[in-house]
């Protein structure tokens, strides 16, 4: 009985492995050239790299070839590479979808402050909203196809001047990493200021903001812990989500069967891995920062937390349903608002009104 137990869950185990290989040898020969997002930011490294240079040609069985770079190391700003992807030029990319809210304002609908002050709601609004997000690439970037939705770790804020609490941040002038978040700064007094991720530290350093929004460990990565003194922990800046997009006439020309290979790939091995480690991600980029805690990525820094009291999570509640959310709807047809109350409405309970 054991001998033909084991022999069963061997011949299972082999048919699990034969399955996935046998399916790649059926896929479309064919090469993808993928632009990623930040390259200095653990999202590439960790995750976008790995997943598009090495799984991919390997998990296909060579079939499909890949040229991976990133868009700054491209020269572009990030905000532009939808609109590359539109017109042919880039076959599949990933940015912060905040990036491209001046092309496509339906984006913002699916990240503004406090809207998901953890990543397991930020991910039931992500999936509730993917329908809606699928159209409007489709809309917007001449049929680019949707391939996942991915969080940064959540978007806090770093200081380098004194503050106890939110706010302090009434008078300051802030790097906010969207449009959303500058309305709601704008809306508690403090000065929202639009700025190239690259350029904040040498802002910070010179005086010209006095506080920046990113995520924790983003900062860290990024030396924004030698220029800053407070870090205040709050999601303010909401998760900053990364969407990975395919063009309209790159997705048309693979067959059916790599289409369905490809985005289940996508899901496996690179959407739910992010999502999994966002938490971990946000807790060690506080630590690193701080030094309270266990920092893996390098020297920690000494930045003072400044803790959060629920007098600050109702007031950004407040401002989102008062005033981010109405001037949102104002920049969007009604359909999309329509649609927005549909999905990420009935998830949070919120209400989105023109």
């Amino acid at each position: 009985m054991i001998k033909r137990t084991y022999l069963a869950s061997a011949i299972t185990a082999a048919l699990m492995v034969a399955a996935p290989q046998a399916m790649a040898q059926n896929l479309d020969k064919t090469s993808i050239a993928y632009v990623g997002s930040w390259s200095s930011l653990s999202l590439y490294k960790n995750f976008e790299k790995p997943f598009w240079e090495t799984h991919v040609p390997e998990a296909s069985a060579g079939n499909i070839s890949t040229q991976v770079s990133t868009f700054d190391q491209m020269g572009l700003g990030g905000g532009e590479v939808y609109r590359l992807m539109a017109r042919n030029v880039i076959e599949v990319t990933s940015t912060v979808a905040d990036y491209a809210v001046a092309d496509a304002p339906e984006l913002e609908g699916l990240d503004m402050p406090m809207m998901a002050p953890d990543v397991e709601s930020a991910r039931k609004i992500a999936n509730a909203y993917r329908p809606v997000l699928t159209d409007a690439f489709a809309e917007r970037f001449d049929n680019a196809k949707l391939l996942a939705i991915v969080p940064y770790p959540s978007q806090v804020v770093f200081c380098n001047t004194e503050i106890n609490g939110l706010l302090d941040l009434k008078g300051k002038k802030v790097r906010a990493s969207g449009r959303t978040t500058a309305e709601f700064l704008q809306a508690i007094g403090a000065e929202g200021i639009t700025l190239n991720f690259s350029e904040v530290p040498g802002a910070l350093q010179r005086g010209v903001i006095d506080c920046a929004v990113t995520g924790s460990l983003s900062g860290y990565s990024s030396g924004w812990h030698e220029v800053t003194t407070h870090l205040y922990p709050l999601p303010v800046g909401g998760w900053d989500h990364v969407i990975t997009a395919m063009n309209g006439k790159k997705w048309a020309s693979l067959s059916e069967e790599t289409q369905e290979w490809l985005q289940n790939e996508i899901q496996v091995n690179y959407e739910n891995p992010v999502w999994e480690s966002a938490v971990g991600e946000t807790l060690e980029g506080i630590a690193c920062l701080t030094g309270q805690g266990e920092c893996s990525r390098g020297e920690p820094g000494d930045m003072v937390l400044v803790k959060t009291t629920d007098a600050d999570f109702t007031e950004v509640s407040r401002h989102l349903q008062e005033t981010l959310l109405p001037n949102w709807a104002n920049r969007v047809d009604q359909r999309w608002v329509d649609r927005w109350n549909e999905t990420i409405g009935e998830v949070t309970g919120l209400t989105a009104k023109k």
